[in-house]
């Protein structure tokens, strides 16, 4: 590893710019540093190198290293040198006093850091600790970034000299430890709402199945769970998360990673943590991988020169990037504009720039003079390069931590009272730990009227800029702002986004889904998968006047009793009010059947009464025939109450007339089955019942039974009356207005009463069916009462596996059958008789039917 770090090291100090390693002499010429003196000097360790690993075929043997210059933060070196010249052409700050700078480039390695910074205390030809080669330390403060490694290894050196560091990476929780970095103060925002901030762009687009790959470390722990606390509040899943080694991604990121997760995932969106260097070592294998369909979404700007591979397509196209805002600085632009190398002949990195893109060369004999360039060169048009005009993220916290060094010593030497610093021709006396206590509580606004707090309490939470990356074709690579996110917003008003201003990835033509499964809609209910996280589900329907109006619902809504779902299940319709009405088909025809045959029975009746006199119609009690014709045209005319519009009075009498007149029915048919018993054992010799006959005693079980039968409907009606109830489950649109029973109990007592009387005559009748007597009616009392008690055994199941309306149909057609039985099997064969054969209807017609039997 030591043989590497070396060979790498040996590269970077004599090998070419980019790209090759046979350049002139000059380009390949480098130095430890960028510096320019001054009274005062800031010092800076920044990584503006890159070794990276190249293969332009899939041969091994054609495998390479190469240096590449990392403009994302050369770009930081400029914003330091733009703010020290600004702080040196202000009289209000240090006036007579110039600022220098002292700028290292340094790698992602304990050994590179800690050499670099042993260079800078001891001076270039000498390594040995707390020993300088130097006349004097005009050094007051170091600035490091961008990476928390090369802050953390240069922190713990620095900490023996007590020199102030400052930070200008993403702000990280872990450097606020006092016992650990006493010296160190950090320049940037707190990052407390990043998290909420991508959780809040995930919500925008609904995007709820995302991969993860942060930077190895405290901090890529730190945000990995904060990234999923938040997600878990908002029901949004991970596919796979990993962690990468800041080293190995920024130090020879082709060679060591190879992200196959990014690839194989099913999540179309991928969430990626870590600063500017991890993210462009990690991205780099893009070249070598085309991937498309993907979105990104990343938490810090990068830079790559590399050459196009795919033609116009690029992987990292719609990319979405959270910065942090801030005001724009209004000289810098010009500042980069009028750049050129003949006004800072130190920095050899802006020489080669200028050597490789704007076509110079170098003078004869001066490595420090170019000729024959580009005329009107300048870095924002620059052919080869893209150039911002405008501050990152990392450049604005370099061009504020000069600013806090400027005040900090302005104020000291303002406010020193017994060390007082001794003017030189050398420069400033005094020592660089002096600037602490005017540091850490620094406070002050910088020239574009942004207030910048160092003391790490009252620093506030950063607000974000969301950029979209536009590489499409390769080469146009622009960052266009589409939206921001502020913390301090009004709740759900805290994002902000253009959404019609977004380029999407490479091959995505609308808005792109990031899900485990789609969305479940209206009317449907998520049902998770044994064994899955809670994005992946299935959808399955709601049951049965259920409904789920919205999307991905967990669990379906019942509808009210008075509602019911529609056929989508999306949403609840109000039921509508039905019964059993006259104006039903199923009404209308119960209302025709019940009128003819009540028709009929008053017919029959009225035969009767005008064939009084006549024998069939005085056989087996005439009385009782009518009594019975009366009863049957009531039995009729009660199915009415069942039919309409229920009230109390209807209810009331439904039932309780049902009961009363079918007991006069079924009673005078055992009165009749009991007078054609008696008739017959009176005309047997010896017996001396007659008088039972004579006096009509069967006409008293009319009464007697009828009574018993009111007695019960009384009890009925005292304890339990029913009433007007609803049925909101019978049927699935509407709400059945009926009578409820009131008491169950008494209903089937009524009802079982009746069956009682049934079974008697039923009986009575059937033993009498043989008796040779004349004008016996016995047989057709046995049949009707067969026909009766079919009628209501049938009537019990059916009754009760119906619902609604059908239930109070099926209990008015019983009715109608079981009288339309009694009426035709009783008074048929009689009306026959009556109307097609009346000679019958004599004795001696009767006689003359015996005889003619006889002769046969």
């Amino acid at each position: 590893m030591m043989l590497l770090l070396i060979f790498m090291f040996l590269i970077l100090q004599y090998s070419s710019y980019v790209y090759s390693f046979d350049r002139s002499y000059c380009a390949a010429k480098t130095k430890t540093s960028v510096n320019k003196d001054g009274d005062a000097v800031v010092a800076a360790f920044l990584p503006l190198f890159t070794v990276v690993f190249d293969s332009m075929s899939e041969d091994p043997s054609n495998e390479n290293y190469y240096s590449q210059l990392n403009l994302k933060n050369y770009q930081i070196v400029l914003a330091m040198v733009y703010a020290i010249e600004e702080i040196n052409r202000n009289p209000h700050i240090l006036p007579n006093v110039s600022l220098g700078y002292d700028i290292y480039n340094v790698l992602y390695n304990e050994w590179w850091i800690l050499e670099r910074c042993i260079t800078w205390l001891s001076g270039p030809k000498k390594y040995v600790p707390n020993y300088t080669c130097r006349r004097e330390m005009k050094s007051i403060a170091v600035l490091t970034g961008i990476s928390w490694i090369i802050s953390t290894n240069i922190g713990s050196l620095l900490e023996l000299y007590k020199y102030p560091q400052l930070t200008i990476g993403s702000f990280d929780a872990n450097l606020n430890n006092y016992k650990q970095f006493p010296d160190l103060y950090q320049m940037a925002s707190k990052d407390m709402s990043l998290s909420h901030g991508i959780v809040s762009l995930l919500n925008y687009f609904h995007w709820n199945w995302v991969g993860l790959i942060m930077s190895e470390g405290q901090k890529g722990v730190q945000i990995i769970s904060d990234l999923r606390a938040e997600m878990d509040r908002n029901r949004i899943c991970v596919d796979f998360v990993e962690m990468i080694p800041v080293t190995e991604v920024s130090y020879l990121p082709n060679h060591q990673l190879n992200p196959t997760q990014v690839l194989k995932s099913t999540a179309n969106v991928i969430i990626t943590y870590g600063d500017s260097d991890f993210l462009r070592g990690f991205l780099f294998h893009l070249r070598q991988t085309l991937v498309t369909r993907k979105v990104w979404i990343m938490n810090s700007e990068w830079d790559v020169i590399i050459q196009p591979k795919h033609f116009i397509l690029h992987s990292l196209h719609g990319s979405l990037i959270f910065t942090h805002h801030h005001k724009e600085t209004s000289g810098y632009g010009n500042f980069i504009q009028t750049l050129h190398p003949s006004k800072y002949p130190e920095d050899f990195y802006l020489r080669n720039l200028w050597f490789y893109f704007f076509n110079c060369s170098f003078a004869d004999d001066d490595c420090n003079t170019l000729e024959n360039c580009l005329p009107n060169a300048s870095l924002h048009e620059s052919p080869g390069i893209r150039f911002d005009m405008v501050m990152t993220e990392f450049a604005y916290n370099i061009y504020n931590a000069v600013y806090a060094v400027a005040h900090s010593l302005h104020e000291m030497l303002l406010h020193q009272v017994v060390a007082r610093p001794i003017r030189k021709a050398e420069g400033l006396l005094f020592a660089a730990w002096q600037l602490h206590p005017f540091l850490k509580n620094m406070q002050f606004t910088n020239p574009a009227g942004e207030q910048v707090n160092l003391d790490e309490k009252m620093k506030l939470n950063a607000e974000y800029d969301i950029l979209n990356y536009w590489n499409f074709p390769e080469g146009l690579q622009l960052k266009v702002k589409v939206g921001q996110f502020s913390p301090y917003g009004p709740r759900g008003k805290q994002l902000s986004l253009s959404e019609d201003m977004i380029e999407w990835a490479t091959g995505i033509t609308e808005t792109p889904q990031s899900v485990c499964s789609e969305s479940c809609g209206p009317g449907f209910r998520k049902s998770l998968a044994e064994g899955k996280v809670f994005c992946c589900f299935d959808c399955i329907p709601c049951p049965e006047n259920e409904i789920s109006n919205e999307t991905d619902a967990d669990q379906c809504m019942q509808c009210l009793d008075h509602q019911y779902a529609n056929t989508a299940q999306d949403h609840c319709l109000q039921k509508s009010m039905t019964f059993l009405d006259y104006k039903d088909p199923m009404g209308i025809g119960l209302t025709c059947i019940a009128l003819c045959f009540s028709a009929l029975s008053a017919l029959v009746l009225g035969i009767f009464l005008k064939q009084k006199n006549t024998p069939i119609v005085k056989a087996n009690n005439r009385t009782l025939s009518y009594i019975l014709l009366v009863a049957l045209n009531f039995c009729f005319l009660c199915s009415f109450l069942f039919i309409g519009h229920p009230n109390t009075v209807t209810c009331i009498l439904q039932q309780t007339t049902f009961g009363v007149v079918f007991t006069v029915a079924v009673s005078t048919v055992l009165a009749k089955t009991i007078t054609v018993v008696l008739a017959f054992k009176v005309t047997a010799p010896g017996r001396r019942i007659r008088w039972l006959l004579v006096t009509r005693a069967p006409n008293f079980i009319v009464p007697i039974c009828t009574l018993i039968q009111i007695i019960l409907c009384g009890v009925w009606l005292v304890n339990s009356p029913p009433f007007i109830d609803m049925d909101t489950h019978a049927e699935h649109e509407h709400i059945i207005i009926m009578c409820n029973k009131g008491s169950v109990t008494a209903f089937y007592c009524v009802l079982g009463y009746l069956g009682a009387l049934a079974l008697g005559s039923f009986t009575m009748a059937f033993l009498a069916r043989n008796l040779p007597d004349t004008f016996n009616e016995a047989k057709f009392l046995t049949f009707s009462m067969l026909v009766f008690c079919s009628v209501w055994i049938t009537f019990l199941p059916v009754y009760h596996s119906t619902k609604g309306k059908i239930m109070v149909a099926v209990e008015v057609f019983s009715i109608l059958a079981s009288s339309a039985g009694l009426l035709g099997c009783i008074f048929a064969p009689k009306c026959y008789i009556i109307l097609l054969r009346p000679q019958r209807n004599s004795i001696q017609g009767h006689r003359d039917k015996i005889h003619y039997s006889y002769k046969t």
